[in-house]
């Protein structure tokens, strides 16, 4: 999962530092070392982070979990 958050951010042209911002401002108490360990799978991520994130990069849930599960089938 965390090479997807890496993408998404990437994909915004965000910062680790910039993403957190936005996060704090949308009240995820979340620093730039927390979230580099979600990126680099040390720590999973919290639910409340989750929804945000979908927010900010207006995609789907699926987006973060794609190629997680060994038995989908890519189309």
């Amino acid at each position: 999962m965390g090479e997807n958050l890496k993408k998404l951010r990437k994909k915004y042209g965000l910062s680790q530092e910039k993403l957190c911002a936005e996060l704090q401002r949308r009240s995820c108490d979340i620093g730039r070392t927390t979230y580099e360990k979600y990126e680099s799978g040390e720590l999973n991520i919290r639910i409340s982070v989750l929804i945000q994130l979908k927010k900010i990069y207006n995609c789907k849930y699926d987006d973060f979990f794609a190629g997680l599960d060994p038995d989908e089938k890519t189309p």
